[in-house]
């Protein structure tokens, strides 16, 4: 009761320079002395506590649980083990295929990361990436991600062996961070690509945060040659109006609505949608998480450009990756 009354008491709006400002607050309680005998020890298990409440959607409250000791000491660990990957370098770069839906050729490839963990073996993304988000370490491991695939594309392009676009996706801070632009120009003249090698995939998120200024990167960006996409399209909640002034290349469908559309109408439509206002502002559009024959044929029949996932390849080393472009045969198109 005494939680639920400071929250309430924190919600009243305030007026600061006339302006009129709301603040929520997170709180974690620990009790004596069943959770702690000392003061310090009280207030680290409630900070514990705290961090839990904010991870479960802010304004709210939560009593500290001994597991929440356990979480943190995990998050700790996690936190100090992708320390020591940046420096001893031990992330890899996966690549799947992109692939027209029309030729059935691949048109590209999507730079996925991965953890070749010393003792755990290959950690996948979902696993740490979260975490190096919350620790302040996406930062790093993005720009390695934009070196790593700017240096593959160059080994492709050099070899003669593939001359494709490696899309690679941009965390919101990455996309912030006021060199932004700088290091990408530099990863690119560094390796001798040109800029439309690399595209940049985006959330909506990013797109919508400071449109103003997101316009301007992105207009920089694009008039570099970099290509430039909306992942996870659908999700997010894009003005259309801010959309038209995005020098976006390419539109990408979320694969939520991509798994209900073989057997729900609503997700088809929705589908369908997205794909005619793609083509209305002259955007390519792409479908993540393809898995079925099923699904493929839905984004024929409503003129998809490309699709991507399970049922063309999961993503692979570069050396695989190009065997499998270099024995390519066009797949699933009758």
């Amino acid at each position: 009761m005494l939680a639920q009354k400071l929250l309430s008491c924190l919600v009243e709006p305030v007026t600061l320079n006339g302006y009129e400002l709301t603040v929520t607050a997170s709180m974690g309680i620990s009790l004596y002395p069943d959770d702690a005998t000392n003061g310090q020890e009280m207030i680290r298990n409630a900070d514990a506590a705290m961090y839990k409440a904010k991870g479960t959607g802010r304004n709210a409250y939560q009593f500290y649980t001994s597991d929440l000791n356990q979480h943190a000491l995990e998050m700790l660990s996690m936190e100090n083990a992708l320390r020591r990957a940046i420096e001893r370098q031990e992330f890899v770069l996966h690549y799947q295929p992109q692939v027209d839906i029309t030729s059935g050729s691949v048109v590209g490839a999507e730079a996925l990361i991965r953890w070749n963990h010393p003792d755990l073996g290959l950690v996948m993304p979902g696993k740490f990436i979260s975490i190096a988000e919350e620790r302040g370490l996406i930062v790093p491991i993005g720009n390695w991600v934009i070196e790593e695939a700017a240096r593959q594309a160059a080994v492709w392009q050099n070899s003669g062996r593939l001359s494709i676009p490696i899309a690679v996706n941009v965390s919101a801070v990455q996309f912030r961070q006021k060199d932004f632009v700088e290091q990408l120009a530099n990863s690119v003249r560094k390796h001798g690509i040109t800029p439309n090698h690399l595209e940049l995939e985006l959330t909506e998120s990013i797109v919508m945060h400071d449109v103003e200024t997101t316009v301007e990167i992105l207009e920089k960006l694009h008039d570099m040659g970099f290509q430039l996409s909306i992942d996870d399209f659908g999700t997010g909640y894009s003005s259309l109006s801010y959309l038209r002034r995005f020098p976006i290349d390419k539109i990408k469908i979320d694969q939520s609505f991509l798994w209900d559309a073989t057997h729900d109408e609503g997700a088809g439509r929705v589908v369908t949608a997205i794909i005619g206002l793609a083509r209305s502002l002259k955007l390519k559009v792409i479908a993540e998480g393809v898995q079925t024959k099923e699904q493929l044929e839905v984004l024929r029949e409503q003129r998809c450009d490309e699709a991507q996932r399970f049922l063309f390849s999961p993503a692979l080393v570069s050396g695989e990756f190009e065997k499998l472009v270099r024995e390519w045969k066009p797949k699933y198109l009758g």
